[in-house]
């Protein structure tokens, strides 16, 4: 009995300790821990970018509007670096066929970079 007590303060401290440690890594209760993909920074950066952009003709946060919501896109690709530079060359090049009928316009004057982060800010908003 003593040392299923033990085990059990144990288990929740380890529990509550890493809570607490992601919760002061990134000012979020109960965050998730970052796949290494996006930074703080550049997902801030990302969201900048799209607020000065023609993006929020065709997509919304959370719902569909002409092109699927950022929630939506998150939820499908998995934030991965193969995810990050796919993503990013659509919003470059522009794209069809995923989402449906009407293509995505291409963006030829965003640059890799920026579009990185464009999409590193879209993949955080599951």
């Amino acid at each position: 009995m003593k040392k299923s007590f033990v085990f059990l303060i144990c288990s929740v401290f380890a529990v509550c300790s890493s809570s607490y440690a992601q919760t002061k890594k990134t000012g979020k209760v109960g965050a998730k821990p970052a796949s290494g993909v996006s930074s703080p920074a550049d997902i801030a950066q990302g969201k900048a970018l799209i607020a000065k952009s023609d993006c929020f003709a065709c997509h919304k946060p959370t719902e569909k509007l002409v092109g699927p919501a950022y929630s939506d896109i998150a939820k499908k690709y998995p934030a991965t670096p193969a995810n990050v530079t796919l993503l990013a060359k659509k919003v470059i090049k522009g794209g069809s066929g995923v989402w449906g009928e009407i293509p995505m316009a291409p963006h030829p004057s965003v640059t890799q970079g920026d579009a990185e982060k464009i999409v590193k800010y879209i993949l955080a908003t599951k």
